[in-house]
């Protein structure tokens, strides 16, 4: 096994606030430290939940304001995340690596990531993002050629669609940094997604899954491991019923009949589940492990976790 690793880190390393996510990084700089003492070279991507929809919610309350500025599109929220969390996490790292006696240098690349305008995706957009509006407000924003749907009690909120990652466009600088011996962080919030328009690149409205970047990030600088990092110790099966259990070590086989049985729910486990079987799936000597954020090192000892192999 060479000793490249993509390290996806889960919504819980960063927190709902600005407060919480400075806070919160320490323990993900933490796992990064212990696994940088094991000697792989590592690659970070992350979640960028609620700090995309921070920004998001920000900027349109901004655009209301002051008419001399317009909406900021999704593809400019999703660089401003990459760009705030990466601040973050890469001066943490590097303090926690300093308080070890280790020097070495952390990057963030703000990352662009190509999708596919035919993918089906855009015709069933899923995730749901911003503040709540009401319904004249709503109808503003489908007039605008937007979807929006309604919560009970709660009002209407905008809703997008969440396409696959085809290509990362600065995977060539990820790999330069990595030859370099620099920590990197790239593809944040899943990478800022884009369509090809000839020579130049037009950011979507749209998200990527974080899960399926991570994926490609792997298969890209042919990492041997694909560490999710969560809340939890393993991936539970029949989460929440008096049958649950957890999914220690299994085969990409099996866990992918899991997933066609319909073991998992969509909005959550099944696209982790589904990049991690994919990235096993993709090569030879490859293992995916998904546990939680303080268990890092255990985790690629294989002393914990769901490990795919």
């Amino acid at each position: 096994m060479n000793n490249k690793i993509v390290v996806a880190l889960g919504r819980n390393a960063f927190g709902d606030t600005i407060e919480e996510q400075k806070e919160r990084v320490k323990g993900a700089a933490k796992a990064i430290a212990d696994l940088i003492e094991m000697k792989y070279e590592i690659v970070i991507t992350h979640s960028n939940g609620p700090q995309i929809g921070m920004i998001q919610t920000a900027m349109t309350e901004f655009s209301r304001l002051d008419n001399d500025y317009g909406v900021a599109p999704m593809s400019v929220c999703g660089a401003m995340s990459q760009g705030f969390i990466g601040y973050d996490l890469q001066s943490a790292i590097r303090t926690e690596l300093l308080l070890r006696g280790i020097y070495k240098p952390v990057a963030t690349v703000i990352t662009q990531v190509r999708v596919d305008p035919f993918d089906k995706a855009f015709n069933n957009p899923t995730k749901v993002i911003g503040r709540y509006m009401n319904e004249d407000e709503a109808h503003a924003e489908e007039h605008k050629g937007n979807y929006v749907v309604y919560e009970e009690g709660k009002g209407y909120r905008r809703v997008i669609a969440a396409p696959k990652p085809i290509d990362i466009y600065e995977i060539d600088a990820v790999r330069a940094l990595l030859s370099a011996g620099q920590i990197v962080i790239a593809g944040g919030g899943g990478g800022i997604p884009v369509l090809e328009q000839r020579t130049g690149l037009k950011g979507a409205s749209a998200i990527i899954e974080k899960d399926y970047t991570a994926c490609k990030l792997a298969e890209m600088i042919d990492a041997s491991t694909l560490l999710f990092l969560t809340s939890k110790d393993n991936v539970l099966l029949n989460k929440d019923t008096p049958e649950q259990v957890p999914i220690k070590e299994i085969s990409a086989a099996d866990a992918r009949k899991l997933i066609c049985d319909g073991h998992f729910k969509i909005t959550t486990s099944r696209p982790k589940m589904d990049a991690a079987i994919s990235f096993v799936e993709g090569g030879k000597e490859r293992r995916s492990i998904i546990t939680h954020l303080n268990k890092a090192k255990e985790g690629v000892l294989e002393k914990v976790g769901t490990i795919i192999k």
